[in-house]
């Protein structure tokens, strides 16, 4: 009866157990759905932030941005800027990016200290929402060209060309037409307050959550005239992170990096060819020198500079073969130094290549190259100093009479010889050549007559 009891009361607490492991599940599973629901509720907007130059990389990802914005069916995107300027084909492009989005975009200056200039003043006009944190600026668009000062002419086709681009979206936001046109005519340049209070911006947050709290309930004009009221209260911020190969690609496009790899590369590759089988600098510097080139296709270049650079090489081995008293060296430098200060056509003074980088890469690498190319036609001249050839030009003693042949006395070596006349013994004489292993001879002082 007991065991029986037992029984019942075990089952009973086994019964229990279940129920209330039942109950936690279907609560995890209630919460859970909640959670789903509110978060599916929850407005998202997607954030990419822009603190580079506009050029190749960065036109990569905000077109990469605003494709996921669009795909994830994000309430917005949210670029923040920081950017002073950069390239005119990347800017046309991320503007026209920007004015065909499906989702609206909020270009957003900050933080304090930031600024849309030059190409980012275009993309900031171009924007749904432009806005401003206190401390920043924007403005300074006046074109700058990237390679020398054209005529009068034709600088005046390519600004008004700027300007024409520039109107051709301003008026459809609302912004100020005069305003925006006068920073690309007289390079102005406008505070956040300044900005607000001309139109050329709607409006100004300390943050980007104040920013989204103001803009909820906005209702805005998009490009095709379409009305679109925002709900952006209490969004959710997914930060667009660059991917790797966008990060390699911005460290490339650094035009130091790139300077610095093209020269290293090229030393090594000069370093492979004169120690061949070593093979590893040959790769490497291979390699080194492909992402050279692959970093300055993206960038703009100046072909007079190349011409420059292949001008230096060539001034540089023309020292090292037959010497020009170091002037053809100090000819190549100067090329050289030249060639990689304009190797890069840059609009503005970040995609520039530092002066002091250019001058210590050039004056090092003129001096080794040189130094070491001398080395090499050196060596080639030296004569071989294995065997029999060593001997000649070597003075001989003539151990017996030569009439024409006999033994003469070279290095402490016993060594058949012939004369072009008969030599005394013990004359002094000179190996002027050899036939096999029979050594051609000469006397040093005039012939005596032989004993």
């Amino acid at each position: 009866m007991l065991s029986s009891d037992c029984r019942i009361e075990a089952a009973r607490q086994r019964s229990g157990r279940a129920l209330r492991i039942a109950a936690r599940v279907f609560l995890a599973a209630a919460f859970a759905a909640g959670a789903h629901a509110a978060l599916a509720q929850q407005p998202l907007v997607e954030k990419l932030v822009l603190d580079d130059t506009i050029q190749p990389v960065t036109e990569g990802q905000l077109d990469r941005a605003i494709a996921r914005a669009e795909s994830d069916h994000a309430a917005a995107l949210l670029v923040e800027i920081d950017t002073p300027g950069g390239l005119v084909d990347s800017m046309r492009h991320m503007a026209g990016a920007v004015l065909s989005s499906r989702v609206p975009v909020i270009i957003y200056v900050a933080p304090a200290g930031a600024r849309a200039a030059s190409a980012g003043f275009f993309l900031l006009e171009a924007a749904d929402v432009a806005a401003m944190t206190p401390g920043t600026n924007a403005g300074a668009a006046h074109v700058v060209f990237e390679i020398g000062k054209p005529d009068e002419t034709m600088a005046q086709k390519v600004e008004n060309d700027a300007e024409a681009f520039l109107r051709s979206y301003a008026g459809h936001r609302n912004r100020n037409i005069d305003a925006a046109v006068a920073a690309v005519q007289s390079s102005h340049s406008y505070t956040a307050e300044e900005a607000l209070d001309k139109h050329l911006i709607d409006l100004t947050a300390s943050n980007e959550t104040q920013l989204l709290a103001n803009l909820d309930n906005r209702e805005i004009t998009r490009m095709d005239g379409s009305k679109q009221t925002l709900h952006l209260a209490n969004a959710r911020i997914e930060l667009v992170r660059p991917t790797l190969r966008e990060d390699m690609l911005g460290w490339l496009m650094n035009p130091n990096i790139a300077l610095l790899l093209l020269v290293c590369g090229a030393l090594l590759i000069y370093l492979e060819f004169n120690t061949p089988g070593t093979i590893v600098p040959g790769a490497l510097g291979t390699l080194m020198v492909l992402l050279a080139i692959f970093a300055f296709d993206l960038l703009p270049i100046r072909y007079t500079a190349v011409m420059l650079l292949v001008a230096a090489g060539i001034l540089i081995a023309l020292e090292a073969k037959f010497g020009g008293h170091g002037a053809l060296a100090i000819a190549g430098i100067v090329c050289l130094t030249l060639g990689t200060l304009t190797l890069v056509a840059a609009p503005i003074p970040e995609m520039m290549i530092n002066p002091w980088i250019a001058l210590s890469v050039s004056s090092a690498f003129g001096a080794i190259t040189a130094f070491l190319v001398r080395l090499a036609v050196r060596a080639r001249r030296l004569k071989s100093l294995v065997g029999i050839d060593a001997l000649v030009g070597h003075s001989a003693s003539a151990m017996e009479p030569l009439t024409p042949e006999g033994h003469v006395l070279v290095e402490g070596e016993i060594w058949r010889a012939v004369a072009d006349q008969a030599v005394a013994k013990g004359a002094q004489l000179r190996v002027v050549g050899r036939e096999q292993y029979l050594l051609r001879v000469s006397p040093l002082d005039p012939p005596g007559n032989a004993v």
